[in-house]
């Protein structure tokens, strides 16, 4: 091997591993923190009783143990402490947990779409459609869904592998061809194209209600017109604001999981296209290098919906959250007293 491709595979080898110590280590408080306050928040009664929303706590909680089972164990790697490197169980736990929560968060996500196209439609049946039970009886049918696909994991997965990106890999060519096909197909790009469909559709849908709003000229005493527009007008603007803020909550976070996971689901593709190919010491680093940046990412979109809201959710979401943060406030100041 020349001595330039040896220095390579060191700086690389390096890189992977402060990455995975430090950048791995902030992901996770930025994520469990992000999505802690996301359920506390979005769990409160004002805003749980929406579909659209409660979806969003659905995926906050796949979001959070995804993080929680995926996160941990990449940084205390390179401590060599990661027992899931060793330990069988706890491989094919940690893999089945953090596919299984991934997959549910995503599809949970284009099921929020689904709503929002249903609910923006001005077509009366569809908009009848978008309702609390319809959405929590999806929810459960998702999860269901995304347990039983990734059961697979639980026998394709292995600890104590070597020349492979991670020690707890998948153990034959053909796990890792089903294994990667899966992940990248299913958990990442059919939800993400699909969002993208129903996102283009509830565009289409805002345009034909815009369409359909044609001013008219009625002649009525100004002070029975205040009175009426008052009386009714209150509960429907703050009803259509929430609306709003939902279906911007909801395309910056299609747009944020579309750049931080499909570089992941290209990475996998690949990796199931080049299984078989002869790769030189320095190819392998690289491409174990990349996947671990690339997995990274992949827990970033998992943190972000929390500061997602924050920034795109309106006075709604935020006046929630500083109704939460000061009720514990006000509560730990009973406590000291």
């Amino acid at each position: 091997m020349p001595s330039t491709d040896a220095d390579i595979i060191v700086l690389l080898n390096n890189a992977s591993a402060q990455i995975n110590r430090y950048f791995a280590i902030f992901i996770f408080l930025f994520g469990v923190i992000g999505n802690t306050f996301n359920i506390l928040v979005l769990a409160q009664k004002p805003l749980r009783s929406n579909p659209c929303t409660w979806l969003f706590l659905m995926s906050s909680i796949a979001f959070l143990v995804s993080i929680l089972a995926g996160i941990i164990s990449r940084f205390l790697s390179t401590w060599e402490a990661d027992l899931t490197n060793t330990n069988q169980f706890l491989c094919k736990l940690r893999i089945f947990l953090v596919f299984g929560s991934m997959t549910a968060g995503f599809w949970l996500i284009m099921l929020a779409t689904v709503d929002r196209w249903l609910s923006s439609s001005i077509n009366t049946n569809r908009r009848r459609l978008s309702t609390l039970k319809r959405a929590q009886r999806g929810a459960i049918l998702i999860l269901i869904l995304s347990s039983l696909l990734q059961i697979q994991q639980l026998f394709c997965f292995e600890a104590n592998l070597t020349n492979t990106p991670l020690k707890c890999y998948t153990k034959t060519v053909m796990c890792g061809i089903i294994s990667d096909l899966c992940f990248a197909l299913i958990t990442i790009a059919c939800p993400l194209f699909l969002m993208l469909i129903f996102g283009l559709m509830i565009t289409s849908n805002l345009r034909q209600s815009r369409a359909r709003l044609q001013p008219t000229s009625v002649t009525v005493d100004s002070c029975v017109m205040q009175n009426i527009a008052m009386t009714g007008s209150d509960s429907q603007s703050q009803q259509k604001r929430m609306d709003r803020h939902l279906l911007i909550m909801l395309f910056v976070q299609v747009i944020v999981l579309l750049i931080f996971t499909m570089p992941m689901a290209v990475s996998k593709l690949y990796t199931t296209i080049t299984r078989n190919s002869v790769k030189s010491a320095l190819q392998n680093t690289t491409e174990s290098f990349v996947f671990n940046l690339f997995l990274l990412f992949l827990y970033i979109a998992s943190g972000m919906p929390f500061y997602i809201y924050t920034l795109t959710g309106g006075r709604v979401f935020r006046r929630t959250l500083l109704n939460l943060l000061e009720a514990f406030t006000q509560k730990l100041m009973c406590q000291r007293d």
